[in-house]
């Protein structure tokens, strides 16, 4: 396998890159695609559930999508060390139902010297919004560059 660059040590401009790139994949909703971000045997921590691996991360994003639909987030990185980033993060989705959700969270990352994430360990709350809250109302897809941050929408 092949580096992923931005590559350890991070600084925060690599930071702000390697949490940018994540965010792009994760709104692109395609599984096999976030995975190739993460080693063979990555571990994760998301809410109550333990993916171990990339099969197991593929399993997991694919019913996370199909639960959560018009899926959209925006991630901030709120520090960096060596080879690791802490972001916090807000995604917007709504549920089979149409009830719409704001889901606010932190994540810790470690990376390996390839740049693959080896280990993520995401804290996340829901909170059920109105349509008329949301914030996010760019096309399904990567947040266009001229989007408002976390911080800029007040999140």
């Amino acid at each position: 396998m092949s580096d992923k660059p931005p590559l350890p040590p991070f600084t925060i401009e690599t930071a702000i890159q390697k949490a940018r790139m994540a965010e792009d994949a994760w709104n692109s909703r395609d599984p096999q695609r976030v995975a190739l971000a993460y080693t063979i045997d990555s571990l994760w921590r998301n809410r109550t559930e333990f993916p171990r691996g990339r099969t197991e991360i593929i399993a997991f994003l694919t019913r996370k999508w199909a639960r959560e639909q018009d899926y959209r987030l925006i991630k901030e990185v709120w520090g960096c060390r060596e080879n690791r980033i802490a972001v916090r993060f807000a995604y917007e989705w709504r549920d089979e139902n149409g009830q719409w959700f704001r889901s606010y969270g932190n994540e810790n990352w470690e990376f390996d010297d390839r740049g693959l994430m080896q280990r993520r360990f995401a804290s996340i709350n829901d909170m059920a919004i109105g349509e008329d809250k949301r914030k996010y109302h760019w096309p399904l897809g990567s947040r266009p560059a001229d989007h408002p941050s976390l911080t800029e929408l007040g999140l």
